[in-house]
């Protein structure tokens, strides 16, 4: 029983995905990250072009239910899984794996990389990702900690 739909990104998306990005890290990796923190990671100024011409050159899923929009992911064709946040509303309900298969499967064959949140860090390792090194990350001076990972 799906309750929502996954279809390929367009632009139509653009300004949801990077509002859904920004309360997703506000909201949901609050836990893990300091107010400071989430405000480098997500300020609220996405350049929406660049965000766009991003998922447009990537291989880029949208999940929708009710004409929502609930999830957004995206992999490059080199294997790097780069984005995948699900609303803070639709945790837990099978969208970010149904995402991630689908992305996945785009690069059967390759070893797939991303850089995990502490957040996130568990979603991946229960799919196969293995930490390969722990990252520092410094914006405008603040450092967060995320997980370069990879599943063969």
């Amino acid at each position: 029983m799906e309750f929502y739909s996954i279809k390929q990104y367009d632009s139509e998306y653009c300004e949801q995905t990077a509002k859904l990005f920004y309360d997703t890290v506000h909201t949901v990796n609050a836990k893990d990250y300091s107010s400071q923190q989430l405000n480098v990671w997500a300020n609220g100024k996405t350049d929406l072009e660049k965000w766009n011409k991003s998922l447009l050159e990537h291989y880029s899923l949208v999940a929708i239910k009710d004409k929502q929009l609930v999830g957004f992911g995206d992999i490059d064709e080199t294997g790097y899984l780069d984005r995948l946040f699900v609303h803070k509303d639709f945790q837990r309900q099978g969208i970010a794996s149904a995402i991630c298969d689908l992305l996945e499967c785009n690069c059967s064959g390759k070893t797939i990389t991303t850089y995990s949140s502490i957040t996130a860090r568990p979603f991946f390792e229960k799919r196969g990702f293995k930490v390969i090194r722990e990252n520092q990350v410094e914006r405008n001076g603040i450092f967060l900690t995320n997980y370069f990972m990879q599943k063969a």
